[in-house]
């Protein structure tokens, strides 16, 4: 836990000499604190020894004592107002630095870390996270750094004013120290359990708000309010303890106070009747005894407070020492921008290790090629893909463009280069405007209307009152998925880069605005380099090249009419589709009335092409 603790106190960076400061400070406050019950024990004890004698004390015997007295109190007060003020200043600055250091952290994670821990988590562990160092921080340099240094360094000098109650005050307080050992040790692991499930409370709730049309659909509302109270449930079981362990160390603690008190002024009152002791030091260490079961308070209230952030704080570090599988090398260099020439060489990659999602994968494709990729679902298709952008890297072969491996660009420069288009459409919740500018920061109102012209998106512009300002919702749920989809196809055409990959672009939209997007993305893709995943087989028939993907490797390649023409592996695939297709067009006009049934007969025999019959009789 103390490990956390100190490497919390590193997290401070380029505030490191004003901590160091205050730390100091703190120090000067605990001496003055000390030095207040000393100097008004001696006062005491002047005032008393010449009450015994008769002989009033004088102006130049007290004055000395009175304004060091007075003189301490005042620099505690001017001393804790500057620390408490910039300690505050401190611990906001650092938290908010932090929790930007996280973001650009958790940004940088690959994408099966963020496939396999749920974004609700990671929110949480960044806003728990920082703002327990936040805490931390507050409360060290304001308050517990001095209480630290009184029990530790200063404890010990009240031996030396006397032996006898400077040792009964070690004494007690190492007692009540060893008694917050002892709750410390029974609640530990008991308090990392419990930071468990808060962070599946955060899971669940995120995971139920953010599919709420589904909840409502299927009448599940019952169902997740009765799943999150059976969590809430296991927390409470699992804090109760920890909450009543917490409960007894802390009435043992203000308990201390008062016998502490007892304690020292009974021995006080029997060293003074065998003349071991004076009037003042019985003043002087009651003050001690007071202050320093105080300052114990606060110390065993800051280690709870460590103790009860520190699960918190360790996931932060956890997320923050995962290292990112893609970085740059420190030589990187800028691609600035490519031609277009990609070369896949034995190209293998496991996401478990054990087996191969892309195996001995090798093809090249020259500058302004259409390359599709098909296969059945897990064939390799999109992680060869991800490959190219560096989503994850090989783990042999290698990936170049232009004749450069992958690897020896900087990860900005290559994906600069390379839009894409994913199979569910991802948009921020913020406005048209904004999620174009993502392709392209400075674009221009006519560069977006064109990009949107392009895309088959005028009509969605025409519909929205507030124009390209419109607020979209969450991931775009104010628009429909066809909707949705065109934005991001404009998004990435605005991005203009020499290398397109379409993952099923237009999988989400009718078939009439598919037959008008597919020739705007013909005309998109001339010059450039396109790699298009595609399961209607239509939708690739000009491709300059079919790549068949089966369990991770290539088994076929060739264009349309000459994999339809071997028999293979596509033109089954293909004849699948066709027949599928048939199937529903046959259902459609037995369904029809009689007399229309004739004219859908005669409107779709035409229709039958010389390729797909060739597909049929394949």
């Amino acid at each position: 836990m103390f490990k956390i603790y100190l490497r919390v106190l590193g997290q401070l960076g380029p505030e490191k000499r004003l901590g160091v400061f205050l730390a100091l400070a703190n120090l000067f406050l605990a001496v003055a604190a000390f030095a207040e019950p000393v100097l008004f024990g001696k006062i005491i004890d002047v005032l008393t020894r010449t009450a015994g004698t008769g002989v009033k004390p004088t102006w130049p015997e007290l004055m000395p004592l009175m304004l060091g007295w007075v003189g301490f109190g005042i620099f505690t007060i001017m001393a804790g107002v500057y620390v408490a003020l910039h300690a505050d200043r401190l611990a906001h600055r650092r938290r908010l630095a932090v929790m930007a250091d996280y973001f650009e952290h958790a940004l940088t994670l690959p994408i099966a870390y963020h496939t396999a821990t749920h974004s609700g988590r990671v929110l949480k562990v960044m806003l728990d996270g920082t703002s327990g160092m936040w805490g931390l921080w507050l409360s060290f340099f304001r308050e517990h750094c001095a209480s630290i240094v009184a029990l530790f360094v200063l404890l010990p000098f009240t031996m030396w004013l006397n032996w006898q109650m400077g040792l009964l005050l070690v004494v007690l307080v190492l007692f009540f120290g060893a008694l917050t050992a002892f709750v410390l040790r029974k609640t530990e692991k008991l308090q990392g359990s419990v930071e468990r499930y808060h962070s599946d409370l955060a899971e669940r709730a995120s995971d139920a708000l953010g599919n709420v049309p589904v909840i409502q659909s299927f009448t599940r509302i019952e169902t997740e309010v009765r799943g999150l109270h059976t969590t809430i449930k296991s927390l409470l079981d699992a804090q109760i303890p920890v909450l009543s362990w917490w409960a007894l160390a802390t009435i043992a603690t203000r308990a201390s106070a008062t016998l502490t008190v007892l304690s020292i002024f009974s021995l006080g009152t029997w060293l003074y009747m065998q003349g071991l002791t004076t009037v003042g030091e019985i003043v002087t260490f009651t003050s001690f005894a007071t202050m320093l079961i105080g300052r114990l308070e606060q110390v065993v209230g800051f280690v709870n407070f460590i103790f009860m952030q520190a699960p918190k704080m360790r996931e932060f570090f956890e997320v923050m020492d995962t290292l990112p599988q893609v970085r740059d090398k420190p030589d990187g260099k800028d691609a600035t921008r490519l031609s277009g020439q990609i070369s896949f060489n034995n190209v293998s990659f496991s996401y478990d290790g054990k087996r191969p999602a892309v195996l001995d994968v090798s093809f090249d494709v020259s500058p302004g090629e259409t390359i599709a990729i098909v296969g059945s679902t897990g064939s390799g298709k999109s992680t060869t893909l991800g490959l190219l952008h560096r989503a994850f890297d090989p783990q042999s072969g290698g990936i170049s463009a232009d004749g450069v491996d992958l690897r020896d660009y900087t990860l900005g420069s290559l994906r600069r280069n390379i839009g894409v288009v994913f199979q569910e459409p991802m948009l921020f919740a913020r406005t048209i405007r904004e999620n174009l500018l993502v392709g392209k920061p400075d674009a221009t109102e006519e560069e977006m209307q064109m990009a949107l012209d392009r895309a088959q998106a005028t009509g969605i512009m025409a519909r929205q009152t507030d124009g390209l300002d419109t607020m979209v919702g969450e991931r775009g749920r104010t628009l429909s998925g066809g909707e949705r989809q065109r934005i991001s196809i404009a998004r990435a055409l605005l991005k203009n880069p020499p290398i397109l990959i379409l993952d099923e672009a237009t999988s989400a939209l009718d078939a009439t605005t598919e037959a008008k997007l597919q020739k705007a993305l013909d005309e998109v893709m001339r010059g450039r380099t396109t790699f298009v995943i595609a399961h209607r087989l239509a939708t690739i028939r000009n491709a300059t090249r079919i790549l068949v993907f089966e369990q991770g490797k290539v088994v076929e390649s060739g264009n349309f009419e000459e994999l339809v023409a071997s028999g293979g592996r596509f033109a089954a695939l293909a004849r699948a589709q066709y027949l599928a297709g048939s199937e529903k067009k046959d259902e459609a006009v037995a369904a029809a009335p009689k007399k229309g049934r004739k004219t859908a007969r005669t409107h779709e025999e035409p229709t039958l092409s010389p390729l797909a019959a060739k597909i049929s009789s394949t």
